[in-house]
């Protein structure tokens, strides 16, 4: 991102400061967004539809479930490729917990989740039903209403994958005890995620660009968003052909492909690239106020003193993850950065134990470039990306080749060699349905190493038992988390724990 000073609107503070957007204006800064439900009229949801992207990169929020700590626990802790980290005294509660599946239903971390989960869903819900009461279906609100859909569509996702069975409020809370339902079955989640999707599908346009063929609005929903969100839910279901003729759209789009170098990915120069379908917006506007930022960084960076204070240094990878690599894969060196080694960019970082880990996440590794241009030590600026071409292609071939067939079985060869040649391996080739199966799993576990998709992969996968099972993961409960103890407790015998809790 290029350093600017932000405009101040007369706008929530919250709103204006969270959408940093690479080598131009950030988008909420185009207009006023303060517009009230009396002011609202054609296209006039557009102030509320981007309410929903500064919710979902919430900065003001120190434990925020899309993007911080809660969220690492749940998507990144519970697999072998990353563990709480930080020092071993520093929130141990939570090894206990995610890393060695001993789940609390009372721990503060999954109401938090949770809460602010359901907090994004109420405000897509207030907007959709702004939408309906006004009667506003011109194309411009079609749009904001897909957006809407689209978020609550993938908040959902995240809570049908964490817990399973949850409550689907798909209407407006007016009052607390609004919100005091029952939970809906897996099936039924899924169904209202479709239809949201499928919706947004059709209304979202396939990309941004002004008349210039410039990105007006970086970061903003397209229709190949929704694509790949809807393909990864199929997947999830193993409805292989609905997925590959998902991905396969995505791929025929022309619109998407794969960076050259892979580390490109998580440095500055990457954000919101050809590979980008969807990344959460952080802010690199340089400022002497210390909370001004974007945590997902800091939370991850190294844990020292003096120039090596990079952040908190949770989420760290695992001797397992660092052992697994190929030999000459380029990925290892951009996804894990070593103790007493060399940084990259010519620094050694101290030994361990001077610091308290082996290995820290190098995704969120501060450029010395960023931290000179902004003022700071610690990576408040770097975009949390969330889906990728790279996953667009990996879906592809393992649907193409679980649908089977000679023309699928090529295709899904291609797709998981171009990921593969990228990383610097050589091409492989296609012998069997189990062999390019088992090609695709490795080719995602180290494609995404550290962003929380592989305790997900391997629970749709049915391996969490064999794979995690040595850490604590003894039985197929552990694949959804209990309820929160705090949600069960307001809900007053209406909303009913998880079996097993």
């Amino acid at each position: 991102m290029k350093y600017k000073i932000m405009k101040i609107l007369n706008v929530l503070i919250l709103v204006v400061t969270v959408f940093g957007i690479n080598g131009c204006k950030k988008f909420l800064d185009r207009k006023p967004l303060n517009a009230s439900l009396e002011d609202l009229n054609q296209g006039g949801l557009e102030g509320q539809a981007f309410g929903l992207y500064s919710a979902f990169t919430d900065r003001n929020s120190a434990y925020h479930g899309f993007n911080s700590i809660p969220w690492f626990a749940m998507h990144s802790f519970r697999d072998d490729d990353a563990m709480k980290g930080s020092s071993p005294a520093d929130g141990a509660d939570w090894g206990v917990i995610f890393d060695g599946f001993q789940y609390d239903k009372a721990h503060w971390s999954s109401s938090i989740y949770w809460d602010q989960k359901y907090n994004l869903i109420a405000k897509a819900n207030t907007l959709l039903q702004t939408a309906d009461s006004l009667g506003l279906a011109d194309p411009a609100s079609e749009i904001n209403v897909a957006e809407a859909r689209f978020f609550r569509a993938f908040t959902y996702f995240d809570l049908v994958r964490v817990y399973g069975e949850v409550p689907k409020v798909d209407f407006r809370i007016y009052n607390a005890n609004d919100s005091k339902i029952p939970k809906s079955t897996v099936t039924e989640v899924y169904a209202l995620i479709d239809d949201d999707l499928n919706f947004a599908i059709s209304n979202l346009p396939p990309n941004w660009n002004n008349s210039a063929g410039n990105d007006a609005y970086p970061g903003r929903l397209t229709r190949y968003t929704a694509m790949a969100l809807l393909a990864k839910a199929k997947l999830y279901r193993q409805d292989y052909g609905g997925c590959l003729g998902l991905c396969e759209q995505i791929i025929g789009s022309g619109q998407y492909g794969l960076l050259t170098d892979y580390v490109t990915n998580f440095l500055v120069a990457g954000e919101n690239s050809k590979e980008s379908l969807l990344e959460v917006q952080a802010n690199n506007e340089k400022s002497a106020v210390a909370s001004t930022g974007y945590e997902y960084g800091v939370e991850q960076g190294v844990r020292g003193s003096g120039t090596w204070d990079l952040g908190w240094g949770w989420n760290t990878p695992t001797d397992n993850l660092a052992n697994a690599y190929a030999a000459g894969d380029k990925r290892r060196a951009a996804t894990i950065l070593f103790s007493g080694q060399d940084d990259g960019y010519g620094k050694t970082v101290p030994d361990y134990p001077t610091i308290p880990r082996l290995y820290w996440n190098k995704k969120v590794y501060p450029e010395p470039t960023m931290q000179t241009a902004t003022g700071r030590l610690q990576n408040k600026w770097i975009n949390h990306s969330l889906i990728r071409y790279s996953d667009v292609l990996l879906m592809a071939a393992e649907a193409a080749n679980e649908v089977g067939g000679s023309g699928n079985n090529s295709n899904a060869t291609t797709w998981v060699n171009m990921i593969r040649n990228r990383a610097g391996l050589g091409s492989i080739t296609y012998v069997s349905q189990t062999q390019m199966r088992d090609a695709v799993k490795q080719e995602r576990r180290f494609e995404f190493a550290m962003e929380g998709e592989r305790f997900f992969d391997l629970v749709r996968w049915n391996d969490a038992m064999t794979v995690l099972g040595s850490l604590g993961y003894n039985s197929d409960c552990k694949k959804y988390y209990p309820l929160p103890q705090a949600a069960i407790d307001f809900a007053g015998g209406i909303l009913v724990q998880n079996p097993c809790y």
